[in-house]
Protein backbone atom coordinates (compact mmCIF):
# COMPACT_ATOMS: atom_id res chain seq x y z
CA UNK A 1 0.00 0.00 0.00
CA UNK A 2 1.23 3.46 -1.60
CA UNK A 3 1.05 6.45 1.06
CA UNK A 4 2.34 9.47 0.63
CA UNK A 5 2.52 13.17 2.39
CA UNK A 6 2.90 16.43 1.67
CA UNK A 7 3.63 19.84 3.26
CA UNK A 8 2.34 23.18 3.48
CA UNK A 9 4.12 26.27 4.49
CA UNK A 10 2.74 28.39 7.60
CA UNK A 11 4.78 32.26 7.51
CA UNK A 12 4.74 35.07 9.97
CA UNK A 13 3.97 38.31 9.15
CA UNK A 14 7.71 38.82 8.11
CA UNK A 15 7.06 36.39 5.79
CA UNK A 16 9.39 33.79 7.30
CA UNK A 17 8.38 30.24 7.69
CA UNK A 18 7.30 29.32 11.57
CA UNK A 19 5.47 25.66 10.80
CA UNK A 20 4.72 23.22 7.86
CA UNK A 21 1.74 21.47 8.37
CA UNK A 22 1.75 17.72 7.36
CA UNK A 23 -0.58 16.59 4.64
CA UNK A 24 -2.59 13.50 4.18
CA UNK A 25 -2.79 10.75 0.52
CA UNK A 26 -3.52 7.38 0.73
CA UNK A 27 -3.20 5.75 -2.91
CA UNK A 28 -6.06 3.37 -1.84
CA UNK A 29 -8.74 5.83 -1.21
CA UNK A 30 -9.17 8.24 -3.98
CA UNK A 31 -12.39 10.27 -2.35
CA UNK A 32 -10.49 12.07 0.83
CA UNK A 33 -13.31 12.98 2.88
CA UNK A 34 -14.17 9.31 3.39
CA UNK A 35 -11.07 8.62 4.99
CA UNK A 36 -10.43 7.53 8.70
CA UNK A 37 -9.04 10.16 10.63
CA UNK A 38 -7.52 7.76 12.74
CA UNK A 39 -5.92 6.47 9.70
CA UNK A 40 -5.00 9.48 8.19
CA UNK A 41 -2.91 10.58 11.12
CA UNK A 42 -0.81 7.68 11.94
CA UNK A 43 -0.19 7.33 8.19
CA UNK A 44 1.39 10.56 8.30
CA UNK A 45 3.40 10.17 11.35
CA UNK A 46 4.75 6.85 10.35
CA UNK A 47 5.76 8.40 6.72
CA UNK A 48 6.98 11.84 8.07
CA UNK A 49 8.90 10.45 10.90
CA UNK A 50 10.09 6.78 9.77
CA UNK A 51 10.10 6.36 5.84
CA UNK A 52 10.80 9.80 5.17
CA UNK A 53 12.16 11.64 7.89
CA UNK A 54 10.92 14.52 9.70
CA UNK A 55 14.40 15.73 9.04
CA UNK A 56 14.00 15.79 5.20
CA UNK A 57 10.08 17.53 5.63
CA UNK A 58 10.44 20.10 8.23
CA UNK A 59 14.08 21.55 8.08
CA UNK A 60 13.62 22.11 11.44
CA UNK A 61 10.24 23.46 12.20
CA UNK A 62 7.73 22.51 13.82
CA UNK A 63 5.12 20.58 12.06
CA UNK A 64 1.26 20.69 12.73
CA UNK A 65 0.00 17.11 12.42
CA UNK A 66 -4.16 16.35 12.90
CA UNK A 67 -5.19 14.76 16.04
CA UNK A 68 -8.68 12.94 16.67
CA UNK A 69 -9.93 12.27 19.89
CA UNK A 70 -9.19 8.58 20.06
CA UNK A 71 -5.37 9.17 19.03
CA UNK A 72 -5.24 11.98 22.01
CA UNK A 73 -7.00 9.53 24.67
CA UNK A 74 -4.28 7.49 23.30
CA UNK A 75 -2.00 10.12 24.01
CA UNK A 76 -0.47 9.85 20.85
CA UNK A 77 1.39 12.87 20.70
CA UNK A 78 3.99 12.18 23.71
CA UNK A 79 5.91 9.41 21.77
CA UNK A 80 7.26 13.14 19.93
CA UNK A 81 9.14 15.08 21.22
CA UNK A 82 7.34 18.52 22.30
CA UNK A 83 9.97 20.17 19.86
CA UNK A 84 8.87 18.65 16.57
CA UNK A 85 5.18 18.48 16.33
CA UNK A 86 2.36 21.05 17.16
CA UNK A 87 -0.77 19.23 18.34
CA UNK A 88 -3.45 20.59 15.85
CA UNK A 89 -6.67 19.40 17.67
CA UNK A 90 -9.57 18.84 14.68
CA UNK A 91 -12.84 20.72 14.60
CA UNK A 92 -14.67 17.52 14.87
CA UNK A 93 -13.33 16.56 18.21
CA UNK A 94 -15.76 17.24 20.68
CA UNK A 95 -14.78 19.91 22.99
CA UNK A 96 -15.26 18.25 27.03
CA UNK A 97 -13.71 17.87 30.31
CA UNK A 98 -11.62 14.84 29.14
CA UNK A 99 -10.02 16.85 26.13
CA UNK A 100 -9.40 19.67 28.91
CA UNK A 101 -7.59 17.03 30.28
CA UNK A 102 -5.34 15.82 28.12
CA UNK A 103 -4.64 19.41 27.07
CA UNK A 104 -3.41 20.14 30.41
CA UNK A 105 -0.95 17.05 30.07
CA UNK A 106 0.19 17.90 27.33
CA UNK A 107 0.88 21.51 28.20
CA UNK A 108 2.71 20.56 31.10
CA UNK A 109 5.21 18.12 28.87
CA UNK A 110 6.17 21.25 26.63
CA UNK A 111 3.81 20.87 23.64
CA UNK A 112 1.95 23.42 21.66
CA UNK A 113 -1.24 23.14 21.13
CA UNK A 114 -3.51 24.28 18.41
CA UNK A 115 -7.32 24.27 17.34
CA UNK A 116 -8.12 23.30 14.04
CA UNK A 117 -11.30 25.76 12.44
CA UNK A 118 -12.21 27.51 15.93
CA UNK A 119 -15.56 28.58 15.90
CA UNK A 120 -16.43 29.78 19.29
CA UNK A 121 -19.68 27.88 20.64
CA UNK A 122 -21.25 29.65 23.62
CA UNK A 123 -23.29 27.20 24.98
CA UNK A 124 -20.23 24.88 25.31
CA UNK A 125 -18.57 25.28 28.52
CA UNK A 126 -15.56 23.82 27.52
CA UNK A 127 -15.04 26.68 24.75
CA UNK A 128 -13.31 28.99 27.24
CA UNK A 129 -10.91 26.40 29.22
CA UNK A 130 -9.58 24.86 26.17
CA UNK A 131 -9.14 28.81 24.76
CA UNK A 132 -6.70 29.02 27.81
CA UNK A 133 -4.86 26.25 26.91
CA UNK A 134 -4.17 26.50 23.25
CA UNK A 135 -0.96 28.00 22.23
CA UNK A 136 -2.54 28.74 18.13
CA UNK A 137 -6.40 29.11 17.09
CA UNK A 138 -6.64 28.61 13.83
CA UNK A 139 -9.21 30.28 11.81
CA UNK A 140 -10.75 29.69 8.43
CA UNK A 141 -10.88 32.99 6.45
CA UNK A 142 -13.01 31.91 3.57
CA UNK A 143 -15.61 29.71 5.54
CA UNK A 144 -16.12 31.87 8.63
CA UNK A 145 -18.02 35.29 8.67
CA UNK A 146 -16.86 38.47 9.42
CA UNK A 147 -18.74 38.86 12.41
CA UNK A 148 -17.83 35.26 13.45
CA UNK A 149 -13.80 35.76 13.39
CA UNK A 150 -14.23 39.46 15.08
CA UNK A 151 -15.23 37.09 17.98
CA UNK A 152 -12.47 35.24 18.50
CA UNK A 153 -9.67 38.09 17.21
CA UNK A 154 -11.70 40.08 20.35
CA UNK A 155 -11.13 37.26 22.85
CA UNK A 156 -7.38 36.67 21.61
CA UNK A 157 -6.56 40.27 22.57
CA UNK A 158 -7.52 39.54 26.50
CA UNK A 159 -5.63 35.64 25.53
CA UNK A 160 -2.05 33.90 25.61
CA UNK A 161 -3.03 32.28 22.23
CA UNK A 162 -2.15 33.38 18.83
CA UNK A 163 -4.24 33.56 15.99
CA UNK A 164 -3.49 31.28 12.46
CA UNK A 165 -5.47 32.70 9.42
CA UNK A 166 -5.99 29.87 7.12
CA UNK A 167 -6.96 29.66 3.33
CA UNK A 168 -5.40 33.01 2.57
CA UNK A 169 -5.34 33.03 -1.55
CA UNK A 170 -5.10 37.00 -1.89
CA UNK A 171 -3.14 40.69 -0.74
CA UNK A 172 -5.96 41.70 0.43
CA UNK A 173 -7.31 39.09 2.90
CA UNK A 174 -3.30 38.82 3.79
CA UNK A 175 -3.35 42.64 5.06
CA UNK A 176 -6.81 42.22 6.50
CA UNK A 177 -5.53 39.59 8.72
CA UNK A 178 -2.36 41.37 9.69
CA UNK A 179 -4.61 44.59 10.72
CA UNK A 180 -6.88 42.55 12.82
CA UNK A 181 -3.91 41.30 15.24
CA UNK A 182 -3.35 37.65 13.05
CA UNK A 183 0.08 36.52 13.59
CA UNK A 184 0.36 33.12 11.46
CA UNK A 185 -1.15 32.81 7.81
CA UNK A 186 -1.37 29.55 6.05
CA UNK A 187 -3.01 28.95 2.06
CA UNK A 188 -1.55 28.81 -1.20
CA UNK A 189 0.11 31.86 -1.41
CA UNK A 190 2.06 31.22 -4.12
CA UNK A 191 -0.92 31.04 -6.34
CA UNK A 192 -1.18 35.09 -6.12
CA UNK A 193 1.24 37.40 -7.74
CA UNK A 194 0.52 39.92 -5.84
CA UNK A 195 1.74 38.85 -2.45
CA UNK A 196 5.01 39.83 -3.27
CA UNK A 197 6.83 42.80 -4.86
CA UNK A 198 9.94 41.83 -5.52
CA UNK A 199 11.56 43.45 -8.71
CA UNK A 200 14.64 41.15 -9.29
CA UNK A 201 15.05 37.86 -8.82
CA UNK A 202 17.32 37.29 -5.58
CA UNK A 203 20.68 35.29 -6.06
CA UNK A 204 20.19 32.33 -3.70
CA UNK A 205 22.05 29.84 -5.51
CA UNK A 206 26.16 31.18 -5.91
CA UNK A 207 27.20 28.98 -8.87
CA UNK A 208 28.30 31.51 -10.58
CA UNK A 209 32.49 30.88 -9.84
CA UNK A 210 32.27 27.40 -10.55
CA UNK A 211 31.15 28.05 -14.19
CA UNK A 212 33.31 30.56 -14.42
CA UNK A 213 36.15 27.88 -13.62
CA UNK A 214 34.29 25.51 -16.31
CA UNK A 215 34.15 28.15 -19.02
CA UNK A 216 38.18 28.67 -18.40
CA UNK A 217 38.78 25.36 -19.06
CA UNK A 218 40.67 24.67 -22.67
CA UNK A 219 37.39 22.31 -23.23
CA UNK A 220 34.61 23.83 -21.50
CA UNK A 221 31.64 21.13 -19.92
CA UNK A 222 28.92 22.30 -22.09
CA UNK A 223 27.07 19.82 -20.20
CA UNK A 224 28.10 20.27 -16.66
CA UNK A 225 28.04 24.43 -17.15
CA UNK A 226 24.14 24.03 -18.52
CA UNK A 227 23.48 21.95 -15.24
CA UNK A 228 24.58 24.58 -12.72
CA UNK A 229 22.75 26.83 -14.67
CA UNK A 230 19.23 24.97 -14.98
CA UNK A 231 20.10 24.83 -10.88
CA UNK A 232 19.74 28.34 -9.93
CA UNK A 233 16.65 30.31 -10.95
CA UNK A 234 17.91 33.60 -11.15
CA UNK A 235 20.91 32.75 -13.47
CA UNK A 236 18.47 31.15 -15.35
CA UNK A 237 15.93 33.80 -16.02
CA UNK A 238 18.90 36.16 -16.48
CA UNK A 239 20.43 34.38 -19.51
CA UNK A 240 17.00 34.21 -21.28
CA UNK A 241 16.53 37.84 -20.82
CA UNK A 242 20.42 38.39 -22.05
CA UNK A 243 19.44 36.21 -25.10
CA UNK A 244 16.18 38.04 -25.66
CA UNK A 245 17.66 41.51 -26.07
CA UNK A 246 18.29 43.09 -29.52
CA UNK A 247 22.28 42.35 -29.77
CA UNK A 248 21.40 38.80 -28.98
CA UNK A 249 17.80 38.09 -29.90
CA UNK A 250 17.34 34.48 -31.56
CA UNK A 251 15.64 34.02 -34.83
CA UNK A 252 13.49 31.34 -33.20
CA UNK A 253 12.37 30.26 -29.79
CA UNK A 254 14.37 28.79 -27.08
CA UNK A 255 13.17 25.18 -25.69
CA UNK A 256 16.23 24.38 -23.15
CA UNK A 257 19.01 26.54 -21.48
CA UNK A 258 21.62 24.55 -23.31
CA UNK A 259 20.40 26.49 -26.30
CA UNK A 260 20.23 29.51 -24.60
CA UNK A 261 24.07 28.93 -23.96
CA UNK A 262 24.84 28.43 -27.14
CA UNK A 263 23.06 30.66 -28.96
CA UNK A 264 24.54 33.53 -26.65
CA UNK A 265 28.21 31.54 -26.89
CA UNK A 266 30.75 30.81 -24.06
CA UNK A 267 32.86 33.89 -23.72
CA UNK A 268 29.90 35.97 -24.10
CA UNK A 269 28.13 33.92 -20.84
CA UNK A 270 31.43 34.45 -18.92
CA UNK A 271 31.61 38.23 -19.45
CA UNK A 272 28.26 38.45 -18.00
CA UNK A 273 28.73 36.15 -14.92
CA UNK A 274 31.42 38.09 -13.94
CA UNK A 275 29.28 40.93 -13.89
CA UNK A 276 25.93 39.55 -11.91
CA UNK A 277 28.88 37.67 -9.34
CA UNK A 278 29.68 41.34 -8.27
CA UNK A 279 26.30 42.41 -7.85
CA UNK A 280 25.31 39.14 -6.55
CA UNK A 281 26.07 39.62 -2.90
CA UNK A 282 23.69 42.05 -2.03
CA UNK A 283 20.78 40.57 -2.47
CA UNK A 284 18.12 39.83 0.53
CA UNK A 285 17.46 36.59 0.76
CA UNK A 286 14.18 35.42 2.68
CA UNK A 287 12.43 32.41 4.26
CA UNK A 288 9.42 33.44 1.76
CA UNK A 289 12.06 33.60 -1.26
CA UNK A 290 13.74 29.99 -0.11
CA UNK A 291 10.91 28.34 0.29
CA UNK A 292 9.44 29.85 -3.47
CA UNK A 293 13.26 28.75 -4.69
CA UNK A 294 12.79 25.12 -3.77
CA UNK A 295 9.26 24.70 -4.94
CA UNK A 296 10.38 26.59 -8.67
CA UNK A 297 13.20 23.40 -8.28
CA UNK A 298 11.58 20.72 -7.12
CA UNK A 299 8.51 21.54 -9.76
CA UNK A 300 11.37 21.72 -12.60
CA UNK A 301 13.00 18.32 -11.73
CA UNK A 302 9.46 16.93 -11.27
CA UNK A 303 8.23 17.84 -14.60
CA UNK A 304 11.39 16.82 -16.18
CA UNK A 305 10.51 13.62 -14.52
CA UNK A 306 6.75 13.04 -15.75
CA UNK A 307 7.95 13.68 -19.27
CA UNK A 308 10.45 10.91 -18.70
CA UNK A 309 7.78 8.66 -17.39
CA UNK A 310 5.56 9.42 -20.59
CA UNK A 311 8.29 8.71 -22.84
CA UNK A 312 8.75 12.22 -24.28
CA UNK A 313 12.40 11.98 -23.09
CA UNK A 314 13.11 14.99 -25.76
CA UNK A 315 10.96 17.20 -24.35
CA UNK A 316 11.89 16.49 -21.20
CA UNK A 317 14.56 20.11 -20.67
CA UNK A 318 11.71 21.74 -21.77
CA UNK A 319 9.34 20.55 -19.34
CA UNK A 320 11.62 21.68 -16.50
CA UNK A 321 12.14 24.97 -17.75
CA UNK A 322 8.35 24.93 -17.60
CA UNK A 323 8.59 24.17 -13.81
CA UNK A 324 11.18 26.12 -13.36
CA UNK A 325 10.00 29.36 -14.52
CA UNK A 326 5.92 28.49 -12.97
CA UNK A 327 6.59 30.78 -9.89
CA UNK A 328 7.91 34.26 -11.38
CA UNK A 329 5.20 36.13 -10.70
CA UNK A 330 4.89 35.19 -7.14
CA UNK A 331 8.90 36.48 -7.40
CA UNK A 332 8.27 39.88 -9.14
CA UNK A 333 4.67 40.81 -8.32
CA UNK A 334 3.50 40.87 -12.37
CA UNK A 335 1.08 39.25 -14.23
CA UNK A 336 2.66 36.04 -16.19
CA UNK A 337 2.08 37.65 -19.44
CA UNK A 338 3.96 40.91 -18.35
CA UNK A 339 7.21 38.45 -17.65
CA UNK A 340 6.81 36.20 -20.69
CA UNK A 341 6.86 39.07 -23.04
CA UNK A 342 10.73 39.63 -22.42
CA UNK A 343 11.84 35.74 -22.47
CA UNK A 344 12.47 33.98 -25.75
CA UNK A 345 10.62 31.20 -24.95
CA UNK A 346 9.01 28.50 -26.69
CA UNK A 347 4.70 29.19 -27.40
CA UNK A 348 4.20 25.54 -25.56
CA UNK A 349 5.75 26.34 -22.58
CA UNK A 350 4.48 30.03 -22.66
CA UNK A 351 1.22 28.62 -22.88
CA UNK A 352 1.31 26.56 -19.64
CA UNK A 353 2.62 29.04 -17.46
CA UNK A 354 0.00 31.02 -18.64
CA UNK A 355 -2.46 28.70 -17.57
CA UNK A 356 -3.71 27.39 -20.85
CA UNK A 357 -4.44 23.74 -21.64
CA UNK A 358 -1.67 21.53 -22.61
CA UNK A 359 0.44 18.56 -21.33
CA UNK A 360 2.90 20.64 -19.86
CA UNK A 361 0.28 22.71 -17.74
CA UNK A 362 -1.28 19.11 -16.56
CA UNK A 363 1.73 18.41 -15.20
CA UNK A 364 2.46 21.21 -13.48
CA UNK A 365 -1.34 21.08 -12.13
CA UNK A 366 0.10 17.65 -10.73
CA UNK A 367 2.57 19.22 -8.88
CA UNK A 368 0.46 22.09 -7.66
CA UNK A 369 -2.16 19.55 -6.51
CA UNK A 370 0.51 18.10 -4.65
CA UNK A 371 1.60 21.62 -3.30
CA UNK A 372 -2.30 22.48 -1.79
CA UNK A 373 -2.66 18.92 -0.44
CA UNK A 374 -5.69 18.74 -3.34
CA UNK A 375 -5.79 14.77 -3.75
CA UNK A 376 -9.05 14.62 -5.84
CA UNK A 377 -7.25 17.03 -7.85
CA UNK A 378 -4.42 14.72 -8.04
CA UNK A 379 -6.24 11.86 -9.18
CA UNK A 380 -7.39 13.72 -12.16
CA UNK A 381 -4.08 14.81 -13.30
CA UNK A 382 -2.46 11.72 -13.14
CA UNK A 383 -5.87 10.04 -15.38
CA UNK A 384 -4.60 12.62 -17.87
CA UNK A 385 -1.05 12.45 -17.95
CA UNK A 386 -1.79 8.43 -18.19
CA UNK A 387 0.57 7.92 -15.07
CA UNK A 388 -0.02 5.77 -12.29
CA UNK A 389 -0.11 7.45 -8.51
CA UNK A 390 2.66 5.63 -7.51
CA UNK A 391 4.81 7.02 -10.14
CA UNK A 392 3.63 10.51 -9.34
CA UNK A 393 4.45 9.88 -5.70
CA UNK A 394 8.11 8.77 -6.30
CA UNK A 395 8.48 11.37 -8.70
CA UNK A 396 7.78 13.99 -6.40
CA UNK A 397 10.33 12.84 -3.45
CA UNK A 398 12.99 12.91 -6.00
CA UNK A 399 12.16 15.61 -6.59
CA UNK A 400 11.73 17.15 -3.00
CA UNK A 401 15.39 15.62 -2.45
CA UNK A 402 16.88 16.84 -5.12
CA UNK A 403 16.00 20.58 -4.64
CA UNK A 404 16.76 19.53 -0.84
CA UNK A 405 19.81 18.26 -1.81
CA UNK A 406 20.80 21.67 -3.63
CA UNK A 407 19.89 23.91 -1.35
CA UNK A 408 21.99 21.91 1.25
CA UNK A 409 24.98 21.98 -0.68
CA UNK A 410 25.07 25.50 -1.37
Amino acid sequence: MEFFVARQPIFTKAKEIFAYELLYRSNQENIFPEIDGDVATTDVIVNSFINIGIGQLSNGKPCFINFTERLLNLRLPSYFQPNEIIVEILETVEFNQNLVNICKELKTQGYQIALDDFVLNKENPYSYPLLQLADIVKVDFRETTVQTRQIIELISKHSNFKLLAEKIETKEEFDLAVKSGYEYFQGYFFSKPVILSTKDVPEYFQNYFAIINLLSNDEPDLERITELIEQDLSLSYKLLKLINSPAYRPASKINSIRQAIVRLGLNELKKWLYILSIRGSSTVRSEWSKEIFFNSLARAKMCELIAIHIDIQKEASSYFLTGMFSLMDVLFGQPMDEILHSMPLQEDICDALKGHSNQMKDTLDLIISIEKGDWEGFNICCEKLHIEDHIAHSSYYEAFKWAKQLIEEQ
